[in-house]
């Protein structure tokens, strides 16, 4: 994965006390009206979005740069696929 340190998200979105599914479906409606190769930062407190968003971009063939958990925030950035 990529050093999110280095990476400037292009969206974001903020799932912080939210449960699944929601997160997941948040995310895939943000994802839905980016442009292709966009960049998306996801902030969630839901330990579930550790298996879930993963297994979202693999499902759908975007591509997970970083994952990365701290102080009961889950980050993760995105790229949407080409």
């Amino acid at each position: 994965m990529t050093d999110p340190d280095t990476l400037i998200a292009d969206h974001h979105l903020d799932a912080r006390g939210l449960l699944c599914p929601e997160p997941v479906m948040m995310l895939h409606n943000k994802v839905r009206d980016m442009a292709p190769g966009a960049v998306l930062e996801v902030i969630a407190t839901d330990p579930s979005t550790e298996r879930d968003i993963p297994r979202f971009c693999q499902f759908l063939g975007h591509s997970l740069l970083a994952q990365d958990t701290a102080d009961g925030l889950y980050r993760y950035l995105i790229r949407k696929k080409p």
